[in-house]
C-alpha cells in the first residue's frame, strides 16, 4: 500500500512538471526524466518541511526560555507550553510522514524499483492517451463545473482517482480515500471540497 501511496504522489507530481494545454504528447523516455524530477521535488519537500519545523523549534523554545525567566510575574509559561505542545504534535505528523520518506532510498535500489517506476509510468501513460476521454466523463459528473475551470493540481487529482477506477481495477474506496489523501496534503479548503463530491458522483456511475 505505501508503495502505491508513493506511486500516486510521484505520479501527481509528474503530471505536474508537464505542460497542460489540453493534449500530452510525451515518449517513455521523458516521463522517465519527468519522473526523476517529480522525486527530487518530493525529497526537496520535506527538506523544506524539516526546516521549518527546526524554524518553530527555535522560536518556541526561545518563547519558553523568556517565559521561565518571567514565569514569576505573569502567566505566560501556560500560554507558551501550549504553543510547545502544537509545535511538537506539527512534528510529530511531519516525521511520521518522514518515516516513510527515509525507506525511498530502500525502495529505489530494491527489487521494487522497477514497480514503482512502472507503475507511474502506466498512471501518467494512461492520462496521456486518454487524457479527452478522462477529462469528458469527469466534466460529465462535475454539476455545473467545467474540469478546465479548476486548479490543475486539483485537475490531476482526480484524473489520477479516474485512472485508478477505470483503468487498474483499484477499488474504488482505496483510490476515493487515496485521492482525498492527495488533496489534502496538496489542495486547498475549495478544492478538497469539489474533489470530494466528485469522487462521489464517479463513484456512483461506476457502481451503476
Amino acid at each position: 500500500m505505501h508503495n502505491r501511496s508513493l506511486s500516486r504522489e510521484l505520479s501527481l507530481l509528474s503530471l505536474g512538471l508537464i505542460k497542460d494545454k489540453g493534449n500530452l504528447e510525451l515518449n517513455k523516455f521523458q516521463i522517465e526524466e519527468v519522473f526523476e524530477s517529480a522525486l527530487d521535488t518530493l525529497i526537496n519537500h520535506f527538506r523544506d518541511e524539516l526546516n521549518d519545523c527546526e524554524m518553530d523549534l527555535e522560536n518556541v523554545s526561545q518563547n519558553l526560555l523568556e517565559s521561565e525567566l518571567k514565569e514569576g510575574s505573569n502567566s505566560s509559561f501556560g500560554i507558551v507550553r501550549d504553543e510547545l505542545k502544537k509545535a511538537f504534535h506539527k512534528i510529530e505528523s511531519v516525521m511520521n510522514s518522514l518515516s516513510v520518506t527515509l525507506d525511498f532510498p530502500k525502495l529505489f535500489v530494491s527489487s521494487n524499483q522497477k514497480d514503482i517506476r512502472e507503475d507511474v509510468n502506466q498512471r501518467i501513460s494512461s492520462i496521456i492517451f486518454n487524457l479527452q476521454t478522462i477529462d469528458s466523463e469527469i466534466d460529465a459528473v462535475m454539476d455545473g463545473w467545467r474540469l478546465k475551470r479548476l486548479p490543475r493540481i486539483d485537475r490531476d487529482i482526480l484524473r489520477l482517482a479516474y485512472v485508478d477506477i477505470h483503468f487498474l481495477d483499484t477499488p474504488i474506496a482505496v483510490a476515493c480515500d487515496e485521492a482525498v489523501n492527495l488533496a489534502n496534503k496538496y489542495s486547498d479548503t475549495q478544492g478538497r471540497k469539489m474533489i470530494n463530491g466528485v469522487l462521489r458522483r464517479l463513484q456512483r456511475v461506476k457502481v451503476k
